[in-house]
């Protein structure tokens, strides 16, 4: 994860009165006085300052999202329809996301927080390319997540990449494997890559069958809640789309338009005297299935062989211990000194071509009449 230099306790009132400021910036004389002309609120928007509010007073707090929604909402309607520079535009889009995703309108027409969680949500106005991210459950970020790609051999970082906190590590995966695919690979040139759970979708393991990469990707297993079955205790035969339960009733698999499928045994789950272990929901147990659950299941039955977990404990620690030599010092990867995804992923990548410059005089790199080579 890359931190961005953000304070926690920006709130959503500022996030507002900074849109608008921005936008009152980035337009010209004639647009800015149409502007300033629709705003209601006693303010200037001129500083950079925190709006004037008793903040311990929550009748006050609601007042001012009111009349900050209220201005914000104005100056679009103004904008509404008009051929924008791109800077007033880019000003514009960034403070429709700002009032639309986090405000809802009540019946009195007032404005207010909404307690929801808008998805994509925006952080910053001043970077509003980062994302609140979460590291594990407990313990969340906001900026960027730093991918890496490791040779587990000579432990150099061949590829990397930046994305949005809230993104998927499996989302990028694909990127990070481009010099592997068979096209760019000798054809006795065998490939396998490593990665934890995060990168075990079954989307990224169709995506190594494809190409012919072996997978050193780990797969979750079936959760299994309350203690009760996990699906792995279901029958999947995906040749005839059916799903058999653990008390042998066997019922269809339910497609959706993408290929994700659903097996609902409802009444089935009436009598059985398994339920108990089973399901505690009035509907009855249902299981999912994937549009990738093929790969899912032939990557759960790899992971089971003793020598693919050995392979795994020894080429996947030293991902985990590059990525703490690009962390481990003040200027490391940890917090971005830039901001807006394209800089902080060209900065990750220098911050990592700087790790190997490292490592090739660890390995003892130098040049031979024969060309450059590492020692033995």
């Amino acid at each position: 994860m890359i931190v961005i230099d953000l304070q926690s306790s920006v709130t959503l009132e500022e996030q507002i009165r900074s849109a608008i400021r921005q936008l009152l910036a980035g337009a010209d004389a004639e647009l800015e006085a149409e502007l300033r002309a629709v705003l209601r609120r006693d303010d200037d928007y001129a500083s950079g300052a925190k709006p004037t509010c008793d903040w311990d007073d929550a009748d006050a707090r609601a007042q001012l999202v009111a009349g900050l929604a209220a201005d914000g909402f104005a100056c679009l309607g103004v904008l509404d329809g008009r051929d924008l520079t791109t800077a007033v535009a880019q000003a514009a889009e960034l403070l429709a996301s700002v009032v639309g995703q986090d405000l809802e309108q009540g019946e009195d027409g007032r404005f207010r927080i909404a307690r929801r969680v808008a998805t994509d949500r925006v952080i910053s106005t001043v970077d509003p390319d980062a994302r609140h991210g979460h590291k594990t459950r407990a313990r969340g970020f906001d900026g960027y997540k730093g991918h890496v790609a490791v040779d587990p051999d000579s432990e150099i970082i061949t590829d990397t990449v930046v994305t949005p906190g809230n993104a998927g590590d499996a989302s990028v995966a694909s990127n990070l494997i481009d010099d592997l695919l068979d096209d760019e690979r000798g054809d006795d040139e065998e490939a396998t890559v490593f990665g934890d759970s995060a990168y075990g979708t079954g989307e990224f393991q169709q995506h190594l069958d494809d190409n012919d990469i072996s997978s050193g990707c780990r797969t979750q297993p079936p959760s299994a809640p309350a203690g009760m079955f996990g699906k792995d205790r279901f029958t999947v035969d995906l040749n005839h789309d059916t799903v058999t339960c653990p008390a042998g009733v066997t019922v269809a698999i339910r497609r959706g338009g993408h290929g994700h499928g659903m097996a609902y045994f409802a009444e089935n789950c009436i009598a059985c005297p398994r339920r108990s272990q089973c399901t505690n929901a009035n509907p009855g147990r249902r299981i999912s299935v994937n549009v990738f659950e093929a790969a899912l299941a032939r990557a759960r039955e790899r992971q089971t062989d003793p020598d693919w977990q050995a392979h795994y404990r020894a080429n996947r620690p030293k991902v985990e211990r590059k990525l703490a030599h690009l962390m481990r010092r003040r200027h490391g990867g940890r917090r971005a000194r830039v901001r807006g995804r394209p800089k902080v992923d060209a900065d990750f990548n220098l911050l990592a071509a700087a790790a190997n410059l490292a490592r090739l005089a660890a390995l003892g790199l130098r040049f031979t009449p024969t060309g450059w080579a590492v020692a033995a």
